[in-house]
């Protein structure tokens, strides 16, 4: 089976169609490397074996937001609604960290979706996890207050305690301006809440950020 055996969530296919699978060859992605840009084509349904790919959006004002981001077991719903409706991408796919990618080319990923039960329950499954974080991602920028957004990101994506992210980045992840991240950051250090370094956020009273994060609007 060679790198569907690495596959996470990938059902079993058998006959022609597991022979094609098996000729795609995974590659090697760098950090920071742009797998697709808005306007591009669509051409094939992303696998990701390691790593991690963040897809961003930008507004007319330059803004970006994170829409989501595909790690393994996961899928890129731009990937999929360009291939099964045929629209461009309209956000950007950034590698965060070295990854590891098998792309299905169009017509393999099409004539799975037509004769594979297993793998088209499989693209369902995934396209729908993905559209419901969507939704709970646009709850949040919509109708929660950024101090409320700022807390739970801290508290989501601290590892043992320490955020490694420039302002910048932490107002990319909750959809805001880096100028608002800071302020807000700053109250929060005073309050002896976080401890601030240069690229760095740590976590000094986790169940003051636990109350921030649970307040309504």
């Amino acid at each position: 089976m060679g790198w569907r055996a690495r596959a996470t969530g990938l059902p079993p296919v058998e006959g022609a169609a597991a022979a094609a699978l098996d000729r795609l060859t995974p590659v090697e992605v760098p950090e920071g490397a742009v797998l697709f840009r808005p306007g591009e084509a669509v051409k094939g349904f992303v696998i990701v074996l390691r790593g991690r790919v963040d897809v961003y959006l930008t507004g007319v004002s330059g803004r970006e937001i994170l829409l989501y981001e595909v790690v393994p077991g996961q899928s890129c719903v731009q990937s999929t609604l360009g291939l099964m409706g045929g629209e461009e991408y309209s956000g950007e796919a950034v590698a965060r960290a070295p990854s590891e990618i098998v792309l299905v080319p169009r017509e393999l990923f099409l004539r799975l979706m037509d004769e594979s039960p297993a793998f088209r329950r499989f693209v369902f499954a995934a396209f729908a996890a993905r559209l419901q974080s969507m939704m709970h991602l646009l709850d949040r920028v919509a109708f929660q207050r950024v101090e409320t957004r700022l807390a739970a990101c801290l508290l989501d994506r601290a590892e043992g305690g320490t955020l490694d992210a420039t302002h910048a980045e932490i107002a990319v992840m909750i959809g805001t301006a880096r100028e608002v991240v800071s302020r807000r950051l700053d109250v929060l250090a005073r309050r002896g809440i976080v401890e601030l370094a240069r690229g760095q956020v740590r976590i000094r009273d986790a169940d003051a950020l636990r109350e921030i994060a649970a307040l309504a609007e």
